[in-house]
């Protein structure tokens, strides 16, 4: 047998292996981290990806806008947005024309303590940070895309200087986070958000769309309409930063809201991708640890990139603490419509990101045996097909990890790892 540890919570866990069953540990490619963030800020100040330099984009007597992501993102923005701050300061932008607005989408506000977690307690001081709110916030309306979105977006990137900041990872629907996903969902109305993530569905079947998925850009209607969204706002400028599975900024991109994330896209495809031999009977995934397995809604980024490196009728083990149970209010209730077999034209009728969330994992139970060890309480998962314990011992039985015919796949980092088959063997 052979141990290995895995990270839960702010804590670790000790699984013990038949060494002879593992295909593969995935990690990513060893990436150097940023050293000198600042430096690295101010050449892309300088010379920006697809854009006119920043001192050329903002000048005395800008009011400017700054989108955050909310603190369920690990994107290190504390240590890359002071320097930002100090070149609108020396184009003659005071503080107090300067507004931080947290793209929470459909997500909860934030604390002052994660507040001071997301920008850094000194710029949390002297900034103004406010929450979106997809319900209350005054919204503007700014056109309809081509897919008939209806766009309206908080008041506060209208008519001011807008920075996009975030993080660029691999996401379920729409391919990669960062970049646009700050404007939808992260500032928009509840009503943009829902009918922008309909384009999740299959228009001619009871199942998630095939053209979206992790890592999808090219005709993934989710995506194009993202665009076609942000394109009504017009940001003035994006930087987005890419996380290694240590929590360091790998990557920092520059310029343009759509030319930079792009480019940066390409660079976490190549680094987070990792070639697999062959198919397992067991994956075990560990989101990463906090905050990446804060709640549920945010583990299933783990389970799903999990589903592409089991077998079908295989096993997956997914160690998430979820300190913050199911992570969205709403995500159980979706529950009701599945057991009474309405789940899908339920969620067209009433599309939320949460309920999406909810029916792509549910269908990854369908091809997959789906354990999760957590401090959710089994009977709430129970219904998605889900085994759910908060027992590791029992968690260990269930998914039968001592089996010597069971090849097995471990995901140290599973939200940050793209299994990919390798067509070489």
């Amino acid at each position: 047998m052979h141990s290995y540890r895995l990270k839960y919570g702010e804590t670790g866990i000790e699984v013990q292996l038949p060494e002879e069953n593992l295909i593969k540990i995935l990690k990513t490619q060893e990436l150097t981290p940023v050293h000198n963030i600042d430096l690295e800020v101010n050449n892309l100040l300088e010379q920006p990806i697809g854009s006119k330099p920043f001192n050329e984009l903002f000048q005395a007597g800008d009011k400017v806008t700054i989108v955050v992501s909310d603190i369920t993102r690990l994107i290190r923005l504390s240590q890359y947005l002071p320097p930002v701050v100090d070149r609108l300061n020396q184009q003659g932008i005071p503080d107090k024309d300067i507004v931080v607005l947290v793209a929470t989408g459909t997500h909860r506000g934030g604390t002052p303590e994660e507040k001071k977690r997301i920008i850094g307690e000194n710029l949390f001081k002297r900034l103004d940070v406010i929450d979106h709110d997809c319900d209350h916030s005054e919204m503007v309306y700014v056109g309809t895309t081509s897919r008939g979105t209806e766009v309206e977006v908080n008041k506060l990137v209208i008519d001011r200087k807008v920075i996009l900041t975030g993080g660029i990872v691999h996401h379920l629907m729409a391919g990669f986070g960062g970049g646009r996903k700050s404007v939808v969902p992260g500032v928009s109305s509840r009503k943009t958000i829902a009918q922008n993530h309909l384009h999740s569905l299959d228009p001619e079947a009871e199942q998630s769309n095939p053209l979206i998925g992790v890592g999808a850009v090219l005709n993934n209607p989710l995506h194009l309409d993202m665009v076609e969204c942000t394109e009504f706002v017009n940001p003035d400028f994006l930087i987005n930063s890419i996380i290694d599975t240590n929590g360091d900024i790998a990557k920092l991109v520059g310029g343009h809201w759509l030319t930079a994330w792009e480019e940066g896209c390409r660079w976490a495809d190549e680094k987070f991708g990792v070639p697999i031999p062959e198919l397992a009977d067991l994956v075990i995934a560990s989101c990463g640890g906090f905050p990446k397995d804060i709640s549920l809604y945010q583990s299933t980024k783990s389970l799903f990139n999990a589903a592409l490196a089991v077998k079908p009728g295989g096993t997956i083990l997914l160690l998430a603490e979820c300190r913050e149970g199911a992570g969205a209010d709403e995500f159980f209730s979706w529950s009701n419509p599945l057991k009474n077999g309405c789940l899908d034209p339920e969620l067209r009728r009433n599309f939320t990101i949460p309920g999406y969330i909810f029916y792509a994992a549910v269908e990854s139970t369908r091809k997959a045996k789906v354990i999760l060890y957590s401090s959710i309480a089994p009977e709430l998962v129970e219904p998605m097909g889900i085994l759910g314990t908060n027992s590791l011992d029992e968690a260990f039985k269930l998914a039968d990890i001592a089996n010597p015919k069971s090849k097995t796949i471990i995901m140290p980092y599973g939200g940050s790892t793209i299994p990919l088959i390798d067509s070489n063997g």
